[in-house]
């Protein structure tokens, strides 16, 4: 479990495809623990020294922007969350629903970015405004939601210390729509509403 405040970012090593390894500076992490690798909950391998290896299994490359990962590409890290951490940003469980691409990047006064992502059918029913998303980990706050899209304005904090700050237009994103809104459709749909 997660909370969508990125600790920092990483860089890609190496992409085999189903293992991924990723340098970064979180000191000694055990095999099997958990890590946020752009909103993607992965277990550590193997590390040696400042790097990481982790699995990625076809249905994660799939689902994910991982697979497209190239050496050098930056990505957003967040250890698991431990019993007495505080969740500044809203439960995030590391497991992506889909793919969605930049549309729109508006940069605005006093430093904040305003980004329009596009929304999978599947998901547009799980978005509503003012609700929280994760983008690549990070968690946000959807301020605009339109047929096949919404819209997050980002704040400096965000913009420097996650991918998102160098990602443009055509970039794509993880999404993790929150578990609460994942749940409530999935009652719904049982009772056939």
């Amino acid at each position: 479990m997660f909370t969508g405040i990125v600790r920092g970012r990483g860089k890609v090593v190496r992409n085999e495809g189903r293992t991924l390894r990723v340098s970064a500076a979180f000191g000694r992490l055990r095999r099997g623990s958990s890590v946020s690798v752009n909103g993607v909950c992965l277990t550590v391998t193997r590390q040696r020294g400042q790097t990481y290896a982790f699995d990625v299994s076809p249905e994660t490359l799939r689902l994910t922007n991982l697979g497209g990962l190239r050496p050098g590409d930056p990505v957003n890290l967040e250890p698991s969350l431990k019993a007495s951490d505080s969740i500044g940003g809203h439960w995030v469980s590391g497991h992506v629903d889909a793919r969605g691409s930049l549309l729109e990047r508006e940069t605005l006064k006093d430093g904040f970015v305003r980004v329009r992502i596009s929304l999978p059918q599947g998901l547009r029913r799980m978005v509503a405004y003012k609700g929280s998303i994760s983008v690549d980990g990070t968690s946000l706050t959807v301020t605009r939601v339109g047929p096949s899209w919404f819209e997050t304005v980002l704040i400096p904090e965000t913009l420097e210390k996650t991918t998102l700050g160098v990602y443009g237009e055509g970039s794509v994103v993880n999404l993790e729509v929150d578990l609460i809104a994942r749940y409530l459709d999935r009652l719904l749909k049982a009772r056939g509403l």
